[in-house]
């Protein structure tokens, strides 16, 4: 499995951050990780999609600095960047969540 690259999240605008919440099958995504608090594999958010569509799904995520994904053997586990949303853009994604309610 090749490395996973991460943007630094002070280099990614608001407007990316925001675009990638702007899915519901994202969002759904990010609510699962914010109702599970940890890691999960990416068969573990049993989503309504084919494993292609999933997967540009987590890349949106990521590249807007939204998610993390570790390669832990053969899985991806992929986790919520909380913290450093958090310290970039202060309450945006409790804001979101909020606003959209259940997903």
């Amino acid at each position: 499995m090749r490395g996973i690259s991460h943007p630094e999240l002070d280099a990614v605008p608001v407007t990316s951050v925001l675009n990638a919440l702007s899915d519901p099958m994202r969002l759904r995504i990010v609510k699962a990780l914010v109702d599970h608090g940890g890691e999960m594999s990416c068969g573990d958010f049993n989503l309504p999609i084919a494993k292609a569509t999933a997967s540009h799904h987590f890349k949106v995520l990521r590249e807007a600095g939204i998610i993390v994904c570790v390669a832990k053997g053969t899985m991806r586990m992929t986790s919520l960047n909380r913290e450093e949303l958090d310290r970039r853009f202060p309450t945006l994604l409790d804001t979101v969540l909020n606003a959209v309610g259940p997903v």
